[in-house]
């Protein structure tokens, strides 16, 4: 069967019709339950929220675009669906804009509980109140600085030959994407896949078919915080091992994991080399849990926020201490990664929340593993100090600076990776 092209805008507006027809026959005929509809963008300044309104409303066409709304909640502006369908139907609808978006650069649809959403204010009922704060300059240099710096390490040999990484950064606020480096590229996932079963697990909690009592959660925490494999296998298995849980990826959440194959189970000694997914997949996945785009997003959050050793802030002496993390590491003798949100905040109490990504792949196993292990685990953090120099530097960090010398010291509650680093 021949595939819809989504580059071919009357085709896909007439997909988008029978599709949207097809998931209101389902909500219709659903059970009464709590309302959903469909985000797709939340950002400090309204009037880039407009902007890209125009965009979606472009890709996705007149239909879409009449029930679009630009909205106001939790201090930032949003755009939102008036979906008002079941959480069912409008999952489904969420994913077949995803579909069309992100294969035109924009980010994922994400399903939200409905609410009587506020309309923003204009700006003369405003009565003059500062606006949130704008990035500092539109361009950045970041993603130049990333690859001279590791240009620079294979130069002098701490990067070898046989090794490959990837590189993505993306700021939540701005919602702009600063750096793109082999973003798309299957990498070897190791541990790194581990939210992904949380995911799965949780959706099925959701939909009623999975408990979540005492020894689940456990089970969850250890796989997350520790990155325990063996309890990372016992989910597997009670979702119906490796190929249920690709299965349920690229069916509930086919936009975001389009690079991810989940194909085993970690293996004794954890030498799981087969398990892929790319550095876009993982910022897909932080971004739609970031906005509550999951079954669970709080729990699965809250999972990926208990402390541990990582490398995006523990021994990062750049990144100031009380930065929120939320993230995950992997590691074998083959891959040193990492996948997180971090949220620093500046003086003045606001936050600034913004996705990294960082993986190195060695096509060789390492012969002193702990040696490569840590090396390319600082690499990691050394581009994760210069990420968040760039973050605060948009947002004018030092113009809200307080003075005290503890709000400049890094270190925090997270455990020092000295002796261990994340799995």
């Amino acid at each position: 069967m021949r595939s819809l092209s989504v580059r071919d805008p009357l085709r896909a507006r007439r997909f988008l019709r029978l599709a949207a027809i097809l998931c209101l026959a389902v909500s219709s005929a659903a059970a009464q339950g709590p309302s959903y509809d469909i985000t797709y963008v939340w950002r400090p300044d309204q009037a880039g929220v407009a902007a890209y309104k125009a965009k979606v409303s472009d890709i996705l066409g007149p239909d879409v675009a009449r029930l679009l709304r630009v909205v106001r909640a939790g201090g930032k502006y949003g755009l939102v669906y008036l979906r008002n369908g079941t959480r069912d139907s409008a999952a489904a609808t969420a994913k077949v804009h995803t579909r069309f978006l992100t294969a035109r650069g924009l980010g994922p649809a994400v399903p939200a509980r409905a609410q009587d959403w506020a309309a923003p204010q204009s700006a003369a009922s405003a009565g003059g109140a500062t606006a949130a704060p704008r990035a500092a300059e539109e361009t950045s240099s970041l993603e130049s600085d990333i690859e001279n710096y590791v240009r620079s390490l294979r130069r002098s040999g701490r990067i070898k030959g046989n090794e490959r990484s990837a590189w993505l950064v993306y700021d939540i606020n701005a919602d702009k994407k600063l750096v793109s480096i082999n973003e798309d590229m299957p990498l070897e996932a190791a541990s790194l896949i581990k939210p992904f079963i949380a995911l799965a697990y949780l959706h099925a909690v959701e939909a009623g078919s999975k408990p979540y009592n005492s020894e689940v959660r456990g089970r969850m925490e250890r796989m997350i915080q520790g990155s325990d494999n063996p309890a990372a296998n016992w989910l597997l298995r009670r979702l119906g091992g490796p190929k249920a849980v690709q299965s349920f990826l690229k069916r509930e959440y086919g936009g975001i994991f389009r690079n991810t194959s989940i194909v085993e189970y970690i293996p004794a000694g954890g030498r799981a080399y087969r398990n892929k997914a790319s550095a876009l997949d993982y910022s897909r996945f932080l971004y739609a849990l970031w906005n509550g785009g999951f079954p669970g997003s709080s729990e699965l959050k809250r999972l990926m926020n208990l402390p541990n050793p990582d490398r995006l802030y523990t021994s990062a002496p750049g990144i100031p201490a009380g930065t929120g993390v939320y993230d995950k590491t992997g590691t074998t003798s083959h891959l040193c990664g990492d996948m997180g949100i971090l949220v620093p905040r500046r003086a003045d109490g606001e936050s600034f929340p913004y996705i990294i990504v960082g993986v190195i792949q060695k096509e060789r196993a390492a012969r002193s593993f702990s040696n490569w292990m840590r090396s390319r685990g600082d690499v990691i953090r050394r581009v994760s100090e210069m990420t968040y120099k760039e973050i605060s530097g948009r947002y004018r960090f030092a113009d809200f600076e307080a003075g005290s010398e503890a709000s400049r010291t890094a270190g925090g509650g997270k455990e020092p990776a000295e002796g261990r680093e994340g799995g």
